[in-house]
């Protein structure tokens, strides 16, 4: 597969630590010591998942080497939602009038984004499609609790766009070279380690260490995976992202890795985490730090639990 163009949104709002003083009775320094943070990403009061993931396809058309309504599957992969019987795929067809493409909806937390490029690769397999594009939006604070102590100052919001064809169609395309993705709903808390529940509490990590023992562990795991399908090294890649949970999960992957943190690329310091699209987000933000030929590794952790890792070529 192709990596043919992409696109991201960021509000343009900005919460910075000092915010969860009163709120939450730490200090600035006391968030950033733990995760890393220092401001995170929230949407406008007219925003949603639905806006924010428009406009990162916008974003990414100008790159497009080929008419958006050549696509003919669209792949809305996240777990905040605004509406989840008219989905964002559902939107962006309609918005664009993408006739005749197939609108799906896939959710796996934060892994939810390398999911959706398992479910490009499976329509591009069969044969029932050849131009995909997936969209990842997250509004994290629509659901989150600003006076959660264990988690309320953790999330940002923030979309991602990748167009993706089965063949290659131009000569800036990133060649997809591994995607690997597996649950782990039976280890550790398992379900219960991250939860969405719109009407009861809405978004929650109850024990918060259980999930960064198994997202260190995992993400190292899914990545020797893909190294292991394509028979390279680690010193075959060029950068590394991780999901931007908490700067101090990177520091433990790199530890485990044997590596500095300069092979790592991040931007949760400033957004936050923006769940399943912030991975995605740092490549498609970061691709003029990445030179023709160079391989990047992305590798996810997402509540429920499951883990992923998707290598590609730039």
């Amino acid at each position: 597969m192709y990596i043919n163009a992409t696109g991201y949104y960021v509000p343009t709002g900005r919460v910075p630590n000092e915010y969860f003083t009163p709120r939450m009775g730490v200090t600035p320094e006391w968030i950033e010591q733990r995760t890393g943070i220092r401001t995170r990403s929230r949407a406008g009061e007219n925003e949603t998942v639905d806006t924010m993931g428009v406009c990162a396809v916008e974003n990414a058309i100008p790159k497009l080497s080929y008419d958006i309504k050549n696509v003919d599957l669209i792949v809305a992969a996240h777990y905040c939602t605004y509406d989840s019987v008219a989905t964002l795929a559902h939107k962006v067809q309609r918005e664009y009038g993408i006739a005749g493409a197939k609108a799906v909806y896939v959710s796996s937390a934060c892994s939810s984004f390398i999911n959706g490029l398992e479910v490009v690769e499976g329509y591009f397999a069969m044969g029932k499609a050849t131009k995909a594009l997936l969209i990842c939006s997250e509004h994290n604070s629509y659901y989150s609790d600003d006076t959660d102590t264990k988690a309320g100052h953790l999330w940002g919001d923030a979309a991602v766009a990748y167009f993706i064809s089965k063949d290659k169609v131009a000569d800036s395309d990133m060649k997809i070279l591994d995607v690997f993705t597996e649950g782990l709903g039976h280890i550790g808390k398992g379900p219960e380690g991250v939860t969405l529940r719109p009407k009861e509490e809405g978004i929650s990590m109850p024990d918060g260490r259980d999930v960064f023992i198994h997202a260190c562990k995992n993400m190292v795991y899914s990545l020797n995976k893909s190294l292991g399908h394509l028979g390279i090294g680690l010193n075959d890649i060029s950068k590394l992202i991780t999901h931007q949970a908490n700067k101090r999960i990177v520091a433990q992957v790199a530890h485990q890795l044997g590596l500095g943190m300069d092979s790592f690329l991040n931007n949760i310091e400033e957004y936050g985490n923006t769940g399943s699209a912030s991975a995605a987000l740092v490549l498609a933000e970061n691709l003029d730090k990445i030179h023709k030929g160079e391989k990047v590794a992305l590798m996810v952790f997402g509540g429920g639990y499951s883990c992923g890792c998707f290598v590609v070529e730039v």
